[in-house]
């Protein structure tokens, strides 16, 4: 058993790995930048390190100044939550000649699984179905007019080291391939540090689903169901569910044993997500692997009763996995959503500022995963999320209403947040039939909105 773990992190991650933590005896320490020398994780950590100044290129992102805490604090282990260096192979390697245990997978895993131009050529080579595309990065326009042609408007540019929603660019004719061919190229370029991209057909109304996966050391790979993350905002999730609606259990097995074949061949070890998106025909494809625990992963805790930060922390220290294939069994419906400090009213506007009310639902079969509290102040240099909702019923139907209760109960001020864009959302009558496509909030509520804007000016 470790003793002591470092969280390479800060805000809600931070703080459920410290609650993981403590209920497995072992101590922890908190890093902070000078921003959020006041956050919760820093109160609740056993130890709290100041890592830097606010940029996360000077905190979070600073590769010496976490090896330097773990050093001090005489840590066994360091757990990089998701984002900032979490899908880092240099950032594991460097934990390993540390002789600091990364809690994740190996680097050469993160490192296969992260390029999705090579990925995707890997899950070529096994079988795995692929979204036609290039084979390999595309390295200038010409080339991108080439593929375009073959394979027919629309299509997608895509960076190979993305995620995030950075990086991914739609063309529908050719003056628009340039266009997004350059931006994607340079949006990569900025959020990632490598401006490769590679090119995909588009597919029209799509889902987006996933398949968690876990694996120990002793080559036992199994899956844990899958979440439907479809209704998204310009790529990112706002709101996922397990398990999908309109998954039957033929289905289920069908992509659950495709995942588990494609952790396989990344000879993967901890906890992983395969990504597929599905068209309407329930035919899938694989997208990429996340190497890293998943933002949404709650829904998947909620339906099969397992403890997933856990299970990381126990795999990473050698242990055998705590359960077998046979025993994963999805029981009732759970949904999250994520609660944003974001203007939905204001193109998404980030709503940064001092939190002075908040009022956060509790009663029978709802969670609530966050690090703000009233008198925190949230700081304009991170990601906007501030809390997961999650809601747990027998079925979908009761999923909805207890979410649609939590969301009313809510009260969080003065500052903005997405709360009543999500009321929106579950009240929408194509939400509740289930298997809404990626493109749900673009044709229910931007489009709508920019309409509404069209006809005031008019007016």
């Amino acid at each position: 058993m470790f003793s002591k773990i470092l969280i390479a992190n800060r805000g809600e991650v931070a703080v459920r790995i410290i609650r993981a933590c403590r209920e497995l005896g072992i101590k922890t320490v908190g890093v902070f930048s000078k921003a959020d020398r006041d956050s919760l994780h820093v109160k609740i950590a056993d130890e709290a390190i100041c890592i830097g100044e606010a940029p996360s290129s000077e905190s979070y992102l600073n590769i010496p100044a976490l090896i330097s805490a773990a050093e001090i604090a005489d840590v066994e282990a360091i757990h990089p939550g998701y984002g900032f260096l979490a899908e880092n192979a240099h950032f594991a390697e460097i934990c390993e000649s540390c002789q600091i245990k990364f809690i994740g997978p190996k680097p050469e895993s993160i490192r296969l699984a992260g390029d999705k131009s090579v990925a995707r050529t890997e899950m070529q080579k096994i079988g795995v179905p692929t979204i036609p595309g290039s084979k390999g990065t595309v390295k200038n326009q010409e080339d991108a007019l080439r593929l375009a042609k073959k394979y027919g408007y629309p299509v997608v540019c895509k960076a190979v080291a993305g995620g995030g929603g950075k990086g991914i660019k739609v063309a529908h004719n050719d003056g628009k391939l340039i266009s997004a061919f350059l931006t994607a190229q340079a949006e990569a370029e900025a959020a990632f540090g490598n401006r490769e991209v590679y090119i995909e057909k588009y597919l029209k109304e799509p889902r987006h689903i996933e398949v968690q996966i876990a694996a120990d050391g002793r080559g036992n790979i199994i899956h844990l169901g899958e979440r439907d993350c479809s209704v998204q905002r310009r790529h990112q999730k706002l709101i996922e569910e397990s398990p999908a609606p309109g998954f039957d259990v033929k289905l289920r097995r069908k992509i659950g044993e495709v995942a588990v074949r494609a952790a396989k061949a990344f000879k993967y070890e901890n906890l992983g997500t395969i990504e597929f998106l599905v068209d309407q025909d329930n035919n899938f494809y694989f997208m990429e692997m996340n190497t890293r625990l998943q933002v949404e992963h709650p829904v998947t805790e909620m339906v099969t009763g397992i403890d997933l930060v856990k299970e990381q922390i126990l795999i990473a220290m050698g242990e055998k996995l705590s359960f077998s294939q046979d025993r994963i069994q999805l029981k009732g419906h759970a949904m999250e959503c994520r609660i944003n400090a974001e203007d939905p009213d204001n193109q998404f506007m980030p709503s940064p500022g001092k939190i002075d009310t908040w009022i956060v639902p509790g009663g029978p079969h709802i969670r609530v995963d966050s690090h703000a509290f009233a008198g925190y102040s949230i700081p304009p240099y991170y990601d906007s999320m501030i809390a997961k909702f999650i809601s747990y019923g027998k079925d979908r139907n009761e999923t909805i209403a207890i979410m649609l209760r939590a969301l009313k109960e809510t009260i969080i001020g003065p500052i903005k947040t997405t709360v009543s864009l999500h009321e929106k959302i579950l009240n929408r009558p194509r939400f509740r039939q289930g298997g809404v496509s990626t493109n749900f909030i673009d044709a229910h509520f931007l489009t709508e909105k920019v309409e509404i804007q069209e006809e005031k000016k008019a007016g």
